[in-house]
Parts: structure tokens; sequence; C-alpha cells
């Protein structure tokens, strides 16, 4: 069974004049704007996504990898269900925990014992559960005393700590990983690394962006390569990777 499937999934970003014309767009059915502005709209859509399709099986651990503004962050945010496609269909079989723009599922006013209980009942743990894990939880991020102050006097590395420790404890059988393991001691990471390693070990699926090729597949299985938005190549780690590298010899060698 698959843990994730992506089926023709696109991702179009409107670029508009103003907040009301984006607005109107947004509202707007397609068949209600004039002819004569539909295809210079659609001039001005830039396209993060275009037609990817993979799935992801039960106890893999995928990486997706390509340069900045390849699509990566967008296509994470589409499978944890942060973003809807504007094309195609996401179907995630199992709880899923996403680890993605640094603190993004904290509210800064709340504390931190706060924000655990707040994202545990949004990934749908009954309050006892939750209760059940807190000292776990607490214990890994390592922030001491500080998961009683609110999360805006938090470090970034605080907020790293506390983010991917309420990730990984939660007991998901689907974790999302953003490339937040690139904050922080490297003492912390390696820690992260340990217990990703355990959550492979357990049977658990991850999909993870990585510009940190070594660490991508030491913990994958297979890859997706993404360029500008499109799905390039999918194949065991070792072979995507081996031909991203490639690419990106090539581009640094040929002549300006």
């Amino acid at each position: 069974m698959n843990a994730v499937e992506v089926r023709n999934v696109s991702k179009h970003y409107a670029l508009s004049d103003s907040q009301w014309t984006r607005l109107r767009r947004i509202f707007s059915p397609v068949h209600q704007i004039p002819p004569s502005r539909r295809n210079r709209a659609a001039t001005r859509d830039i396209c993060a996504l275009s037609d990817i399709t993979f799935s992801v099986p039960e106890g893999e651990a995928l990486g997706i990898i390509g340069a900045n503004g390849s699509g990566k962050s967008t296509l994470l945010q589409i499978v944890a269900g942060i973003l809807r496609p504007t094309t195609g269909s996401v179907q995630v079989n199992g709880r899923c925990s996403a680890l993605l723009e640094l603190g993004s599922g904290f509210a800064p006013e709340f504390t931190g014992r706060q924000n655990v209980m707040l994202n545990g009942t949004i990934l749908g743990l009954s309050q006892g559960e939750i209760e059940e894990k807190f000292d776990a939880i607490h214990r890994f991020s390592g922030i001491g005393d500080f998961i009683d102050q609110p999360i805006r006097t938090y470090s970034t590395g605080m907020v790293l700590r506390l983010a991917f420790s309420v990730a990984i404890n939660m007991d998901p059988e689907i974790l999302i990983v953003d490339e937040v393991l690139a904050v922080g001691d490297q003492a912390f990471q390696t820690k992260c690394i340990e217990r990703i390693h355990e959550f492979r070990h357990a049977g658990k699926t991850i999909v993870a962006v990585s510009h940190a090729q070594g660490m991508v597949q030491e913990l994958c299985d297979r890859a997706i390569w993404l360029v500008h938005g499109e799905l390039v190549m999918a194949g065991e780690i070792k072979e995507v990777l081996e031909a991203y590298a490639g690419r990106q010899r090539a581009a640094t060698t040929s002549p300006a």
C-alpha cells in the first residue's frame, strides 16, 4: 500500500496588479472572466509545479532534490496539506507529521507546553495521548524550563528543538521534513538523525528535502529530482544523486 500518492499535481501562483485583483480571481469562476482577459491573466501566472506524479510506498524514505526554486518546498507543503494544488490530487494514508518552515506550526504567544498540546490536537491525538507523550517531547527538546515560556522568547535553536521533538514523538506514520536539520548544533543534528533512523527501522514513511546530499543518501531509499517545477527523474537514491551531481558539474564548468 502507498503511504503517499501524488497524481498530476500542478501549482500556479497568479501575478496580479493589486490585492483586489487577486481576491477577485480567487473567487471568480473561469467562465466569468471575459475571454479577452483570460489569456492575459494566464500569462501572468507563475508555475511552481507542473504535472507531478509519484508515490511513496509504506515504510519507504523518499528524498526530493533540486536547486533553489525548483518547487521542492511547495511540493512538500502540498503533500502536508498546507497548500492546495491548482490541479491534480494528493492522497495521504496515515497520520502525517510535518516539520517544514521553522516553527510554522507554533503560536508565538502560547507557551511551549501549550503549543505541544495544540499540535497534538491538530494531529488528532486525544488529551490523554498528548499528556502521555509530553515528557518524552520535553526531554528530547532539551529546552528545560523554557517549556512554560512563550514561543516568542525562544531562540531559533530552541524553536527547532521543540518543533522536531513534537514532530517525531507524536507517533506519526508519515514524517515530512524540509531542510530544518540544517539548523542547530552538531550534537542536536546527530540526535535527530539517530531518531529518524529509529523511525525508519520501525517501518514508518519519510518524505524529505535537503541540500545535504550525504544526508539524503544516508536516510533515503529513492529520490525524485525537480527542475523548475518539473519532475525530470525518479529512481534509486544513488542513481538520481549521481545524475544531479553530474548536471551541477556541467553547469559550473560550462563557458559563460
